[in-house]
């Protein structure tokens, strides 16, 4: 774990905002235990609805076979598939030959119809793992769809609030949005609470990478149910800027950010807001991260602060390192800020957002480049969001806003690999 901050001076009268930017690296497999990797229980949730009719029902069923082809019989799989019914092709079972011809035979029979029962596919296929889930297993639902819930349950929160249910029971959610029809917003709730990852699907024909890249990761789990905690003083106020799920502790704040897999790096930005102090003194903050089986065992890392007259803190220098986590972070936010106010066709609104936030980073950047470049894509991004978007443009402006709030690849929304 690596813990820096962006200064090291505060000021005596209260309310300096600093920030702290906390980078964890998980272990490669190989290094955790001399054994096998632990086993994986998955559910395979496929949409039927009719707007899956086509190239995508197809493509759909051959991701799931070839998805399913990466187990081993160590693991267990389900296969769930829904429109306004719900049918499961595969009771949970473990692998081997029989039963996955039993699911390859049971997809080529399925055909698209019907409406959108998605959360009663998606609860079937957690009630699936978790009736046959193990204390070491990996468990994960893979929920793919093209279109909107319109059939049982609907609300977004609600569907949010059950998705951190079945985490609680180690039922880890990822969602895969295909086209131009679903609702990303609805997907990424669920995926954040529920503890996995969203996927914007804008292709059918890429449907099949993007469940083998995440269920791949699934069998790669190195470190489960990851929490980092901050633990402040009294009188310092810490704010979680990244999009992972955050419970208030008595002494701070918690993340929760699910499983970590093989030789993944996590970088995480935090707000701070310090109280007043003598000249000095100093405020201290503690980062301690925590896992299931304890497979990171990292020491509790230490940052400290020191009040300071008003000059020492204008002269102090910056660690731009920290700068360009925060300004990346700040940029993101503004983006998935201003992509709310194009949806509901304030445009002057979110190029307001955006402008504003390039304003705040070109405050501070100076002469560096990384920074200088940040201001310059958010300007350059002031007339695609000053006008209507099409649908799917919106759809991969979100997704990128996603990945990189959750420190992810832009592009195919995998976990960022360190290059030790």
């Amino acid at each position: 774990m690596n813990a820096q901050i962006d200064r090291a001076l505060i000021g005596t009268r209260g309310n300096s905002r600093r920030y702290l930017m906390v980078t964890l690296t998980a272990p490669e497999a190989s290094a955790t235990a001399a054994g096998p990797r632990p086993p994986a229980n998955v559910a395979v949730v496929l949409d039927r609805s009719g707007s899956m009719q086509g190239e995508k029902i197809h493509l759909a069923k051959q991701a799931a076979s070839g998805a399913l082809g990466l187990l081993k019989r160590s693991d267990r799989f389900a296969v769930v598939v829904y429109d306004h019914e719900v049918d499961v092709l595969v009771p949970s079972s473990p692998v081997g030959p029989e039963s996955l011809q039993q699911a390859l035979r049971a997809l080529e029979r399925v055909e698209a119809r019907g409406n959108t029962a998605l959360h009663e596919g998606w609860k079937r296929g957690c009630d699936q793992v978790a009736a046959e889930l193990t204390p070491e297993a990996v468990g994960k639902c893979l929920l793919l769809t093209d279109g909107l819930a319109n059939a049982g349950l609907t609300e977004p929160d609600a569907l949010g609030a059950e998705c951190e249910g079945a985490q609680a029971r180690r039922v880890v959610t990822s969602t895969f949005g295909v086209g131009r029809d679903f609702d990303e917003r609805l997907l990424d709730l669920m995926a954040t609470k529920g503890g996995g990852n969203f996927y914007f699907v804008d292709h059918a024909r890429q449907i099949p990478e993007f469940l083998a890249r995440e269920l791949a990761e699934t069998l790669e789990v190195v470190a489960r149910d990851v929490r980092l905690e901050i633990r402040v003083p009294q009188g310092v106020r810490v704010r979680a800027l990244n999009n992972y799920p955050v419970e208030e502790t008595a002494s701070g704040l918690r993340c929760n950010v699910s499983n970590l897999i093989s030789n993944q790096e996590l970088t995480l930005v935090f707000q701070l807001t310090l109280p007043a102090g003598a000249v000095g003194e100093t405020v201290a903050v503690e980062c301690a991260v925590s896992d299931r089986d304890n497979a990171l065992a990292l020491p509790p890392a230490t940052v400290t602060w020191t009040f300071a007259e008003k000059a020492a803190n204008s002269a102090q220098p910056r660690n731009r390192v920290v700068d360009r986590g925060v300004a990346r972070i700040y940029a993101t936010r503004a983006r998935r800020e201003a992509l709310e106010a194009n949806r509901e066709s304030r445009f002057g609104r979110a190029r307001e957002i955006l402008e504003r936030a390039a304003r705040r980073i070109e405050r501070y950047a100076g002469n560096d480049p990384e920074l200088q470049e940040v201001v310059a894509e958010l300007r350059r991004d002031l007339r695609e969001y000053s006008v209507q978007m099409e649908e799917m443009s919106r759809k991969a402006h979100y997704f990128r806003a996603y990945s990189s709030s959750k420190d992810r690849d832009l592009v195919m929304g995998t976990a960022r690999r360190s290059s030790r």
